[in-house]
């Protein structure tokens, strides 16, 4: 069955008009355009979470990264977490592995400052926006052994597909983002 929210599956390999769009998914197709890097967009109603985005997986031939937002407890140091949607997240099992105490779901206002980012729509395109490098990037190993990364443009009516290793090798060393690997087995 279709996710209901999908009712156009065309793929588009190019900039939208601007007519109904946000300036922030505009500034993301302009930037990965600028920085020559291939996306597949596909248009939906919104989709707030990993479930929903079920059918866009299918029609875009990829799996949609889960993107969590986390933060120290002292709410000081914040973290962007791309791991796969099926994967759970398991607070103890992140922090271990990056040395921090326990994390939890930073608030949305730091979303929107740093990421220019709205809840449902976290994406690691927002860090185009963290011009200051606050937010941290952590990315599950299994997203890096993808040929291809799916992805919202910073709002969450379309998705993206991206090569991961143009993620990796032209869109963050642009932002001067780097990442660290994390192991994430989603158990106990």
């Amino acid at each position: 069955m279709m996710n209901e929210l999908i009712h156009d599956t065309t793929l588009y390999e190019n900039i939208p008009s601007e007519e109904g769009r946000l300036p922030r998914e505009m500034e993301v197709y302009k930037l990965l355009e600028q920085l020559n890097i291939p996306f597949k967009r596909m248009d939906h109603e919104p989709m707030a979470t990993i479930e929903a985005c079920q059918g866009v997986d299918k029609i875009l031939g990829i799996h949609m990264c889960k993107n969590l937002f986390l933060c120290n407890s002292q709410k000081t140091v914040f973290y962007l977490l791309m791991m796969p949607g099926e994967k759970k997240f398991k607070t103890k099992e992140v922090s271990k592995q990056i040395g921090s105490a326990r994390l939890s779901f930073a608030p949305e206002e730091f979303m929107e400052e740093y990421l220019h980012i709205s809840p449902g729509a976290v994406s690691v395109m927002g860090l185009m926006n963290d011009k200051d490098n606050h937010v941290n990037l952590l990315i599950d190993e299994d997203v890096l052994k993808e040929e291809f990364l799916g992805c919202h443009p910073c709002v969450n009516t379309a998705s993206l597909r991206l090569k991961t290793s143009d993620v990796i090798e032209k869109f963050l060393p642009f932002t001067a983002h780097e990442y660290q690997p994390v192991h994430l087995t989603g158990e106990d």
